[in-house]
């Protein structure tokens, strides 16, 4: 959502339509803020389906990347989200526009028997293999993004000559695959790659992003699950997802306990440690799995890392909650080029 929600706000300035845009990162186009404030109709929000807050918004155009499971603490099933998705497409007026993801199936089923007018965008057609040329950042999930936005500036008569052109200047957004080039203390060079992923799709799609982008270094993500209740529900996604991963080394630390809305019986249920130990029933055969118990400023894992790279290794630190402090440390303590 971030991504979409940056990459169509950003086409919109550049087509001088000035928009207000409230997206869910910081854009140091906006002066690393998330907010720019401008003076047109045009507002670009990141809607927010947790607590199904989004339906107190009135949207007239709704671009829906994709339906699945999240947040169940709240919902407790994917029915309950999808009915919930629903409700908040029928908030259109009449005249209402509909972006809809081709590709994914909750979202070409949802939108269907809507009375709207509905555009589809999908990686098969024929401008996806444009932007996969000309995209900054990598992996098909951003492809996807891009034909989002690029067409929701279609239906609002923005010319294709600047979108492309926007797009293909868009160089990311904070804590979305965000990539430094660093050294270890021992001076050993290595590529970071600080990312807000936290559920098991986000997690899939932005390695194999890194992948596509760097298919012959050694990958090691360094994983903080976020929130015990997202752990617990998705526990067998989690393990699918990691344990499958094609990278070198995977390195858990302890879940992210998010400050009032965890439930003590939920905590005592699972723990990175449960996920550590089912990861090694099915992983992947030459996968390398390690639990290091860490909390900020996560020293043992900044330890391991500087003891064991050897140079060139691409790292990966992902998690919506404090593990970015590892991030700051390792930016911090090294001399850094960000990409």
């Amino acid at each position: 959502k971030s991504t979409t929600t940056a990459m169509l706000g950003l086409l919109l300035l550049k087509a001088g339509l000035d928009p207000t845009v409230i997206v869910g990162t910081k854009l140091k186009e906006f002066g690393n803020s998330n907010c720019r404030v401008g003076k047109s109709k045009y507002l670009v929000i990141e809607a927010d389906e947790h607590f199904a807050s989004f339906l107190n918004y009135r949207p007239k155009m709704i671009v829906l990347t994709s339906v699945e499971a999240d947040h169940l603490d709240f919902y407790k099933t994917l029915s309950n989200i999808i009915k919930t998705f629903r409700k908040y497409l029928l908030l259109l007026p009449r005249e209402g526009i509909v972006i809809a993801n081709a590709d994914d199936p909750n979202t070409a089923a949802m939108v269907k028997s809507l009375p709207y007018r509905i555009e589809k965008y999908s990686l098969k057609q024929k401008e996806a293999m444009k932007l996969r040329k000309l995209l900054k950042i990598p992996g098909e999930h951003n492809v996807a993004d891009a034909l989002a936005a690029l067409t929701a500036s279609r239906v609002l008569g923005v010319p294709d000559a600047v979108s492309f052109r926007s797009l293909s200047e868009y160089r990311g957004s904070w804590r979305r695959f965000e990539i430094f080039n660093l050294k270890t203390k021992n001076r050993a060079p290595y590529t970071l790659v600080s990312d807000y992923g936290h559920h098991p799709t986000k997690i899939r799609v932005t390695v194999e992003g890194a992948r596509s982008k760097w298919p012959k270094k050694k990958i090691w993500l360094v994983y903080q699950p976020h929130q015990y209740a997202r752990t617990y529900y998705l526990f067998k996604d989690f393990v699918k997802v990691l344990s499958q991963l094609k990278i070198e080394k995977l390195i858990l630390t302890d879940i992210f306990d998010v400050a009032g809305r965890e439930e003590n019986d939920i905590r005592r249920k699972v723990s990175s440690k449960k996920l550590f130990e089912a990861i090694q029933k099915t992983k992947r055969k030459n996968l390398e799995v390690l639990y290091i118990p860490s909390s900020p400023p996560f020293q043992a894992i900044e330890e391991y890392l500087a003891q064991h790279i050897k140079g060139g290794e691409i790292i990966i630190i992902m998690g919506a909650g404090n593990i970015y402090g590892l991030t700051l440390q390792l930016t911090k303590d090294s001399s850094r080029e960000k990409i």
